[in-house]
Protein backbone atom coordinates (compact mmCIF):
# COMPACT_ATOMS: atom_id res chain seq x y z
CA UNK A 1 0.00 0.00 0.00
CA UNK A 2 1.41 3.36 -0.79
CA UNK A 3 1.61 6.55 1.74
CA UNK A 4 -1.04 8.31 -0.55
CA UNK A 5 -4.04 5.34 -0.01
CA UNK A 6 -3.18 5.16 3.68
CA UNK A 7 -3.79 8.32 4.00
CA UNK A 8 -6.96 8.78 2.19
CA UNK A 9 -8.81 5.33 2.77
CA UNK A 10 -10.96 5.69 5.75
CA UNK A 11 -10.70 3.03 8.67
CA UNK A 12 -12.53 0.11 7.81
CA UNK A 13 -12.48 -3.66 9.60
CA UNK A 14 -12.41 -6.77 7.05
CA UNK A 15 -14.34 -5.18 4.29
CA UNK A 16 -17.41 -3.50 6.15
CA UNK A 17 -18.72 -0.50 4.61
CA UNK A 18 -18.26 2.99 5.89
CA UNK A 19 -21.07 4.99 7.56
CA UNK A 20 -20.97 8.78 6.72
CA UNK A 21 -20.92 10.79 10.05
CA UNK A 22 -24.17 12.39 10.00
CA UNK A 23 -24.20 15.68 12.03
CA UNK A 24 -27.11 17.05 13.97
CA UNK A 25 -28.46 20.79 12.88
CA UNK A 26 -27.59 23.29 15.17
CA UNK A 27 -30.21 24.98 16.31
CA UNK A 28 -30.82 28.91 17.29
CA UNK A 29 -33.18 31.00 18.57
CA UNK A 30 -34.28 34.24 18.49
CA UNK A 31 -36.36 36.46 20.91
CA UNK A 32 -37.58 40.00 20.79
CA UNK A 33 -39.29 42.21 22.66
CA UNK A 34 -40.22 45.91 22.05
CA UNK A 35 -39.19 47.57 25.08
CA UNK A 36 -37.19 47.34 27.90
CA UNK A 37 -39.52 46.51 30.47
CA UNK A 38 -40.22 43.48 28.61
CA UNK A 39 -38.36 40.20 29.37
CA UNK A 40 -36.97 37.29 26.38
CA UNK A 41 -37.14 34.49 29.16
CA UNK A 42 -40.98 33.50 28.42
CA UNK A 43 -40.41 32.45 25.03
CA UNK A 44 -36.93 31.05 25.40
CA UNK A 45 -38.70 28.86 27.93
CA UNK A 46 -41.53 27.97 25.45
CA UNK A 47 -38.82 27.01 22.79
CA UNK A 48 -37.33 24.70 25.77
CA UNK A 49 -40.98 23.36 26.31
CA UNK A 50 -41.13 22.53 22.73
CA UNK A 51 -38.11 20.13 22.89
CA UNK A 52 -35.69 22.49 21.29
CA UNK A 53 -32.09 22.35 23.32
CA UNK A 54 -30.99 25.47 22.55
CA UNK A 55 -27.40 26.17 23.70
CA UNK A 56 -27.39 29.74 25.09
CA UNK A 57 -25.06 30.97 22.80
CA UNK A 58 -27.26 30.13 20.37
CA UNK A 59 -29.56 32.30 21.74
CA UNK A 60 -30.08 35.81 20.40
CA UNK A 61 -32.13 38.37 22.64
CA UNK A 62 -33.12 41.63 21.27
CA UNK A 63 -34.91 44.56 22.34
CA UNK A 64 -36.27 46.30 19.67
CA UNK A 65 -40.06 47.27 18.46
CA UNK A 66 -41.48 45.00 15.67
CA UNK A 67 -41.91 47.86 13.16
CA UNK A 68 -37.93 47.75 12.33
CA UNK A 69 -37.81 44.76 9.28
CA UNK A 70 -35.87 41.84 10.99
CA UNK A 71 -32.73 42.15 8.41
CA UNK A 72 -32.64 45.63 9.63
CA UNK A 73 -32.29 44.68 13.37
CA UNK A 74 -28.84 44.14 14.60
CA UNK A 75 -28.80 41.36 16.39
CA UNK A 76 -31.20 39.38 13.63
CA UNK A 77 -28.43 40.61 11.28
CA UNK A 78 -25.80 39.00 12.87
CA UNK A 79 -27.31 35.70 14.08
CA UNK A 80 -28.10 34.88 10.43
CA UNK A 81 -24.35 35.63 9.87
CA UNK A 82 -23.75 33.17 12.08
CA UNK A 83 -25.98 30.36 10.82
CA UNK A 84 -25.57 27.94 7.91
CA UNK A 85 -27.22 25.76 5.57
CA UNK A 86 -28.70 23.23 7.36
CA UNK A 87 -29.26 24.99 10.67
CA UNK A 88 -32.35 25.43 11.93
CA UNK A 89 -34.24 28.97 13.35
CA UNK A 90 -36.65 28.86 16.08
CA UNK A 91 -39.35 32.06 17.18
CA UNK A 92 -42.30 31.73 18.97
CA UNK A 93 -44.59 33.55 16.96
CA UNK A 94 -44.47 35.61 13.32
CA UNK A 95 -44.12 38.94 14.36
CA UNK A 96 -40.10 37.94 15.63
CA UNK A 97 -39.85 37.52 12.16
CA UNK A 98 -40.71 41.22 10.46
CA UNK A 99 -43.34 43.93 11.15
CA UNK A 100 -45.75 42.35 8.71
CA UNK A 101 -47.16 39.04 6.52
CA UNK A 102 -45.28 40.64 3.62
CA UNK A 103 -41.95 41.40 5.57
CA UNK A 104 -42.13 38.03 7.64
CA UNK A 105 -43.03 36.11 4.25
CA UNK A 106 -39.46 38.53 2.29
CA UNK A 107 -37.20 37.01 5.54
CA UNK A 108 -38.50 33.42 5.37
CA UNK A 109 -37.52 33.52 1.45
CA UNK A 110 -34.12 34.75 2.55
CA UNK A 111 -33.68 32.09 5.10
CA UNK A 112 -35.09 29.53 2.67
CA UNK A 113 -32.33 30.70 0.05
CA UNK A 114 -29.54 30.44 2.68
CA UNK A 115 -30.72 26.36 3.03
CA UNK A 116 -32.28 27.59 6.91
CA UNK A 117 -35.14 26.31 8.37
CA UNK A 118 -37.32 28.61 10.29
CA UNK A 119 -39.68 27.00 12.83
CA UNK A 120 -43.00 28.95 14.11
CA UNK A 121 -44.44 27.77 17.64
CA UNK A 122 -46.94 29.57 17.02
CA UNK A 123 -47.91 27.88 14.02
CA UNK A 124 -47.56 24.47 15.22
CA UNK A 125 -43.90 24.35 15.04
CA UNK A 126 -44.09 24.36 11.68
CA UNK A 127 -40.96 24.46 9.33
CA UNK A 128 -42.32 27.59 6.91
CA UNK A 129 -39.75 26.78 4.28
CA UNK A 130 -41.10 23.53 3.95
CA UNK A 131 -44.09 22.75 1.14
CA UNK A 132 -46.82 23.41 4.24
CA UNK A 133 -45.08 25.82 5.79
CA UNK A 134 -45.32 28.07 2.10
CA UNK A 135 -48.44 27.34 1.94
CA UNK A 136 -49.13 28.90 5.50
CA UNK A 137 -47.25 31.58 4.27
CA UNK A 138 -49.06 32.85 1.15
CA UNK A 139 -52.48 32.42 2.87
CA UNK A 140 -51.08 34.73 6.20
CA UNK A 141 -49.54 36.78 2.92
CA UNK A 142 -53.17 37.16 1.06
CA UNK A 143 -54.91 38.13 3.94
CA UNK A 144 -52.49 40.43 5.27
CA UNK A 145 -53.08 41.97 1.49
CA UNK A 146 -56.99 41.79 1.80
CA UNK A 147 -56.66 43.93 5.18
CA UNK A 148 -54.79 46.37 3.66
CA UNK A 149 -56.80 47.00 0.58
CA UNK A 150 -60.16 47.07 2.93
CA UNK A 151 -58.07 50.06 5.48
CA UNK A 152 -57.58 51.74 1.82
CA UNK A 153 -61.16 51.58 0.91
CA UNK A 154 -62.13 52.19 4.16
CA UNK A 155 -59.42 55.94 4.01
CA UNK A 156 -60.64 56.63 0.54
CA UNK A 157 -64.69 56.33 1.46
CA UNK A 158 -64.03 58.29 4.95
CA UNK A 159 -61.94 61.10 2.88
CA UNK A 160 -64.62 61.18 0.02
CA UNK A 161 -67.85 61.06 2.95
CA UNK A 162 -66.01 64.53 4.72
CA UNK A 163 -65.71 66.40 1.24
CA UNK A 164 -69.22 65.68 0.45
CA UNK A 165 -70.16 67.13 3.67
CA UNK A 166 -67.75 70.09 3.62
CA UNK A 167 -65.22 69.83 5.91
CA UNK A 168 -61.84 70.40 5.68
CA UNK A 169 -59.26 67.79 4.94
CA UNK A 170 -55.40 67.30 5.97
CA UNK A 171 -53.80 69.18 8.83
CA UNK A 172 -55.86 71.43 11.68
CA UNK A 173 -54.87 74.78 10.66
CA UNK A 174 -52.98 76.77 13.20
CA UNK A 175 -54.49 79.75 14.41
CA UNK A 176 -53.14 83.56 15.14
CA UNK A 177 -53.83 87.10 15.49
CA UNK A 178 -57.32 88.05 16.13
CA UNK A 179 -58.41 84.71 16.35
CA UNK A 180 -56.44 84.12 19.25
CA UNK A 181 -58.21 86.53 20.80
CA UNK A 182 -61.72 85.64 19.78
CA UNK A 183 -60.64 81.59 21.65
CA UNK A 184 -59.19 83.37 24.75
CA UNK A 185 -62.69 85.01 25.16
CA UNK A 186 -64.69 82.24 24.23
CA UNK A 187 -63.25 79.61 26.22
CA UNK A 188 -63.15 82.76 29.49
CA UNK A 189 -67.00 82.69 28.82
CA UNK A 190 -67.14 79.03 29.69
CA UNK A 191 -67.02 77.21 26.27
CA UNK A 192 -65.20 73.91 26.07
CA UNK A 193 -61.61 73.06 24.18
CA UNK A 194 -63.56 70.65 22.00
CA UNK A 195 -66.43 72.99 20.78
CA UNK A 196 -63.94 75.91 20.06
CA UNK A 197 -61.67 72.97 18.66
CA UNK A 198 -64.41 72.68 16.37
CA UNK A 199 -65.46 75.85 15.34
CA UNK A 200 -62.37 76.52 13.99
CA UNK A 201 -61.32 73.52 12.40
CA UNK A 202 -58.37 73.04 14.59
CA UNK A 203 -56.53 70.40 17.08
CA UNK A 204 -57.89 70.44 21.11
CA UNK A 205 -54.09 70.77 21.62
CA UNK A 206 -53.72 74.20 19.37
CA UNK A 207 -56.70 75.37 21.31
CA UNK A 208 -54.97 74.11 24.92
CA UNK A 209 -51.99 76.00 24.18
CA UNK A 210 -53.79 79.06 23.54
CA UNK A 211 -55.40 78.83 26.62
CA UNK A 212 -52.19 77.82 28.78
CA UNK A 213 -50.51 80.44 27.27
CA UNK A 214 -52.96 83.00 28.47
CA UNK A 215 -53.30 81.63 32.25
CA UNK A 216 -49.03 82.09 32.15
CA UNK A 217 -48.91 85.71 30.98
Amino acid sequence: MNAAAAITSPATTAGAPVVPVIHAPRVFAYCRVSTAEQTTDNQAAEIAGQGFAVSPQRIVQETVSGSVAAFERSGFAKLVDRMESGDVLVVTKLDRLGRNAMDVRATVDKLAALGIKVHCLALGNTDLTSAAGRMVMTVIAAMAEFERDLLIERTQSGLKRAKAEGKSLGRPRSLEGSVIDDVRARLKAGESVAAVSRAYSTSRQTIMRIRDAAAEA
